[in-house]
C-alpha cells in the first residue's frame, strides 16, 4: 500500500498531520501535511536521518502529544477530537509502547512494572499481577517476575518493557528505536521476539529504526525525508 493511501481494513490513519514547535527562537516545522495510513495487523518499519521527527511522529500516533493541525483516526474513530482524559484511556487501553530507554520503574519489580498499566485502569491487584506473569512467560521471564528492574540487563529490561507494552491487550504497539541501547546479539533477540508475538496477536506495529536488517524484517518500510514519508522499496 502506498503512504498515504487508505483501506477497507485500516487500523490508523493519519490525514494532513503537521507538528509546528514554537519558541522563543521561533518556528520549527517538523512536518506539514502529513498523509499516512497503516492495515489492521501490519508491521511497519519507519526509517529516516535522525532529527527528521520519526519520534515525533510516533508521539502523535500514540496520542502522547497533540499536531499542530490534521486528524488521526483509529478505525473510524478521530482520536484527536477527544480531550485529554479520553485520549489517555483510549492509550491505554489500545495503544502499547516499547521505547529505547525503557522507562521501567526501578524500585518496582519486573511483575509490578508490567502490572501497572492495567492497575491504572482499575484493574485489581491479583488480577493484574495473574495478567503480568503470564506476559513475562511469553517473554521469557517469568523466573525474574520478582527481581526489580534494575537487577535485570539491559535485554532483560527491554523484555520486560515488551511486556508491559502487550500486557492490556492493545490493537497498536509502537515502538521507538527498541534495540538502540543494546549489543547487536541481544538487540536481534529482541527484534525475534517482537516478530513472534506480532504474529502470535495479529497487532498492528509500528517500529523506529535505524538498523536496515530489522527494517526489511517489516511488511513495508517508510522513510521519513524532508516532512515527507516516502517508500524505500
Amino acid at each position: 500500500m502506498r503512504a498515504g493511501s487508505s483501506g477497507a481494513n485500516g487500523a490508523l490513519r493519519a490525514v494532513g498531520l503537521t507538528k509546528i514547535y514554537r519558541g522563543r527562537a521561533g518556528e520549527v516545522q517538523v512536518f506539514e501535511n502529513l498523509k499516512l495510513s497503516v492495515r489492521s495487523g501490519e508491521r511497519l518499519a519507519l526509517t529516516g536521518e535522525s532529527g527528521t521527527g520519526k519520534s515525533t511522529l510516533l508521539h502523535l500516533l500514540g496520542l502522547l502529544d497533540q499536531p499542530s493541525d490534521g486528524q488521526i483516526f483509529y478505525g473510524d474513530r478521530e482520536v484527536t477530537a477527544l480531550d485529554l482524559d479520553q485520549r489517555a484511556e483510549v492509550r491505554n487501553r489500545q495503544v502499547g509502547f516499547v521505547w529505547q530507554a525503557n522507562t521501567l520503574l526501578p524500585e518496582f519489580s519486573a511483575l509490578e512494572n508490567v502490572a501497572m498499566p492495567l492497575r491504572i485502569r482499575g484493574v485489581s491487584k491479583r488480577e493484574a499481577e495473574a495478567l503480568a506473569g503470564d506476559r513475562l512467560k511469553e517473554v521469557g521471564l517469568e523466573v525474574r517476575a520478582l527481581h526489580r528492574a534494575g537487577e535485570l540487563s539491559g535485554g532483560e529490561q527491554q523484555r520486560v518493557a515488551l511486556a508491559r507494552a502487550l500486557v492490556g491487550e492493545p490493537r497498536l504497539l509502537l515502538a521507538d528505536e527498541p534495540t538502540g541501547s543494546l549489543d547487536a546479539r541481544t538487540g536481534a533477540m529482541v527484534m525475534d521476539l517482537l516478530e513472534a508475538l506480532h504474529a502470535q496477536r495479529s497487532i498492528t506495529t509500528i517500529y523506529v529504526t535505524h538498523n536496515p536488517g530489522f527494517a526489511a524484517r517489516a511488511d513495508r518500510v517508510l522513510e521519513l525525508e524532508s516532512g515527507r514519508l516516502v517508500s524505500s522499496v
